[in-house]
């Protein structure tokens, strides 16, 4: 699953056949896939429990679960919302999003509401308005992030050119004022905000599985992420954590970032690792390298700080078409050019 592709399956479900890969395609022979739950995690007997399966043992573990959405506690929130962390969640968006177009009107448009203005929440706004306008459906979207920009915390160059072209696909945007409250038909923001949906996406952050709160590892106390060194390797010597599931120590005071260019790099080293860790050699120490960001809005995408590109911020076709390579590398690294080939419009 291209999962960093996800949100393209909210405008055409369709798209579903390109970024969701047959695990025959990918396994190697002599790898045997258990398609199941995991439930939890026995350090001490070596075993991972499954829901519906005979727990697994292991000499040697890699933790890479990914993460769940986080809710903060936000009262209704959780109840309410429709979240982003799989191609079903995506289908379920769009399945919601196209009934709630076919009970409005021009007069009464639709009311879709995406909280957090992340990747993730930037991303499924351009989808929505690309669907949106593809079926000139009455909708009107908001996103809303609680500080002060979109994309927090990154340049402000790039930001300002996400919020342009949010604006420009007529995406009513609101920051500053964190989400306090939701029930089943108001998202009440700040003190005195409120807006009325028909549907809500919650894109507002990530922590740890559930199954993994009782396992006996060094974890962040408030999201469950494994604590992990350099080389992947965890407080047991005999497990490795990467990806979301993992705070990945890296130079600085910040561990790497949870995205899918850092989980390309990462999971390089980490199988080389755990080969090392069973044949007894000293293990390697992965850096990561930001080789920049690519953001797309609907069909429209915008890059920063590119590796090799002379300028820092652009947008237009060769955004666009860097998007869709992106995509197309990872799809060809995994199966073959043909699977990327077949991708590449709808990526």
């Amino acid at each position: 699953m291209v999962l960093h592709e996800s949100h393209r399956c909210i405008r055409d479900p369709s798209v579903q056949e390109n970024i969701a890969i047959p695990v025959h395609e990918i396994k190697q022979p002599s790898t045997a896939f258990i398609q199941d739950e995991v439930v939890g995690i026995d350090t001490d007997a070596r075993e991972v429990a499954l829901a519906d399966s005979a727990a697994v043992e292991y000499d040697y573990l890699l933790v890479g679960l990914g993460s769940q959405t986080a809710f903060f506690g936000i009262d209704g929130l959780e109840e309410h919302a429709l979240t982003l962390k799989s191609l079903d969640d995506a289908l379920n968006i769009h399945d919601n999003i196209q009934q709630a177009a076919r009970e409005a009107s021009t007069n009464d448009p639709a009311q879709v509401v995406i909280g957090g203005a992340g990747l993730s929440g930037i991303q499924t706004a351009g989808e929505v308005a690309e669907f949106r306008d593809e079926h000139n459906a009455p909708i009107d979207i908001h996103l809303v992030e609680g500080l002060d920009q979109v994309l927090p915390n990154s340049d402000p160059e790039l930001q300002g050119a996400l919020r342009k072209r949010l604006e420009a696909a007529d995406v009513n945007i609101k920051c500053g004022e964190f989400i306090g409250e939701v029930d089943e038909e108001t998202v009440y923001i700040g003190d005195e905000d409120e807006l009325d949906y028909d549907v809500l996406v919650w894109t507002g952050g990530i922590t740890g599985r559930d199954c993994m709160q009782d396992v006996d590892l060094d974890k962040d106390e408030r999201n469950h992420r494994v604590h992990a060194e350099g080389n992947f390797q965890t407080e047991d010597e005999r497990v490795f954590a990467i990806g979301d599931s993992a705070l990945i120590d890296q130079p600085g005071d910040q561990p790497a970032p949870p995205t899918a260019q850092a989980a390309w790099q990462a999971a390089e080293v980490a199988g080389e690792n755990l080969a090392r860790a069973a044949r007894g050699q000293p293990l390697k120490t992965w850096t990561h390298k930001d080789k920049g960001t690519v953001v797309s809005v609907g069909e429209k995408a915008v890059a920063h700080d590119v590796v090799n590109v002379p300028v820092e911020t652009f947008g237009g076709l060769p955004a666009k078409l860097l998007k869709k390579a992106i995509a197309a590398r990872w799809i060809n690294d995994v199966t073959g050019v043909g699977r990327a080939a077949k991708a590449w419009p709808d990526m």
